[in-house]
């Protein structure tokens, strides 16, 4: 018999792998969003990650579809969880995703179905959290009615090169027989091949600790840069050096947001501190790069005295809330932090960004962001901070002037153009 895949949850990472499947499998996406289901059925998809064309042609010419009704997916045998795993608001894991979906899946679980999940976790929390819902739902016994499998989604968005068929795709399974199983599934979309590890723990642990290698790295060139400015040092003059010795890695300050690199370390630091195991330097990395936005936000004040500007009731733009250049994506974007902070200071603040759906910002942060209709004037401003190197504000041009504080926290100028950057 062959496979039919279900996948839940239609985001940046649910819905390129069903494309994927869906050329190969009879493939169904599931979302709770009737709106999401709406568009994708008519070819569009408001991520970007996917084409329209591509998407359009995946849809009349292969075998995908797409559903909110989980029972639309009753006769399938491999579902593949896709939903964020985000963080509440004191900053600890939210599995709440994760358990809906969970209890979705036990209600249409059969005899030899296998669920993999792909949504980052700690280490453990598939089996610990997720399989005690599948069996109560379902009535099904684990590892002897149903299996799971574990495979941690490595979607980078916005990059159009490193695309989910072209990244190496780690797996594992619950036993050694479905491991193999969901290693061959995988290996039947994924060109660029397949790691097998030798548990589902395993995989899920090298899942955080990708990005929180990445996390603590950048955590340090962060703390460089507040000790290079005190001694009246360039950051990017000091790095550019260092990265002419052969294994220097190139990693850069700023503000350290997204779904991925900016959680991840959240949830390993909560399994570790749940087993009485303090992890302190993943501690003191959080501990420096939650403190940016603050920081940032403090020096253009400071910026702003010298030249003796107002700061109250002032007028700062902000270019940029993605989390990343070039990308829509605004989850846990760390813009909202320079944001608050400036906020506190009596400043008025304006937000511009020509990647991010106006309504979703204001849902996720209750901010208007601003149109230019009649232009961005961006001389009308006290204080510009460039927070996000989306390729439209490359050619903006700035009046050097003793009126304004340009801070560039992305190094997208040079430092000549600029009164301030990392």
């Amino acid at each position: 018999m062959e496979d039919k895949i279900c996948i839940v949850g239609l985001g940046y990472v649910g819905l390129p792998l069903a494309v994927e499947f869906g050329q190969k499998f009879q493939t169904i996406g599931f979302d709770l969003s009737k709106q999401r289901i709406d568009e994708l059925a008519k070819g569009y998809d408001k991520t970007m990650e996917i084409g329209d064309d591509y998407l359009i042609d995946v849809v009349q010419n292969h075998r995908l579809t797409f559903t909110t009704s989980i029972s639309d997916a009753r006769d399938f045998n491999i579902y593949i969880v896709t939903v964020p795993t985000p963080l509440d608001k004191n900053k600890r894991p939210d599995l709440t995703p994760l358990i809906s979906a969970s209890n979705l899946i036990g209600s249409v679980l059969k005899l030899n179905d296998i669920v993999i999940y792909e949504s980052t976790v700690y280490p453990g929390a598939t089996e610990e959290d997720c399989v005690p819902i599948l069996e109560q739902v379902s009535g099904l016994t684990f590892n002897k009615d149903f299996f799971c499998g574990y495979s941690p989604e490595r979607i980078n968005p916005g990059d159009k090169e490193h695309t989910v068929s072209k990244i190496l795709k780690v797996t594992s399974g619950s036993t050694p027989e479905i491991a193999q199983k969901v290693d061959v599934l995988y290996q039947k979309i994924i060109s660029a091949g397949t790691h097998l590890a030798p548990s589902i723990k395993v995989a899920e642990a090298a899942k955080v600790i990708e990005n929180t290698q990445r996390y603590i790295n950048i955590a340090f060139v962060n703390e460089l840069a507040m000790l290079f400015n005190r001694l009246g040092i360039d950051t990017q003059a000091v790095l550019e050096a260092a990265n002419t010795k052969w294994n220097f890695l190139p990693f850069k300050p700023g503000l350290v947001g997204g779904h991925c690199i900016g959680v991840d370390p959240y949830y390993l630091t909560h399994k570790a501190q749940e087993i009485g195991f303090n992890p302190e330097i993943i501690l003191a990395g959080r501990h420096i790069n939650d403190g940016m936005g603050s920081y940032i936000a403090n020096r253009v004040i400071k910026l702003m005295i010298k030249k003796c500007l107002s700061i109250t009731q002032s007028k700062v733009l902000i270019m940029g809330i993605t989390f990343k250049e070039n990308c829509p994506d605004i989850r846990n974007s760390r813009v909202i932090d320079v944001i608050i902070e400036l906020q506190d200071f009596g400043v008025n603040v304006d937000i511009y960004d020509p990647w991010a759906n106006v309504e979703d910002v204001h849902h996720e942060y209750g901010i208007k962001l601003i149109g230019t209709e009649n232009g961005l004037c961006v001389s009308s401003y006290d204080a510009v901070v460039l927070a996000v190197a989306h390729k439209q504000f490359e050619t903006i041009q700035f009046d050097r002037t003793d009126k304004q504080i340009i801070f560039d926290i992305k190094t997208l100028f040079d430092q000549e153009t600029v009164d301030g950057r990392l």
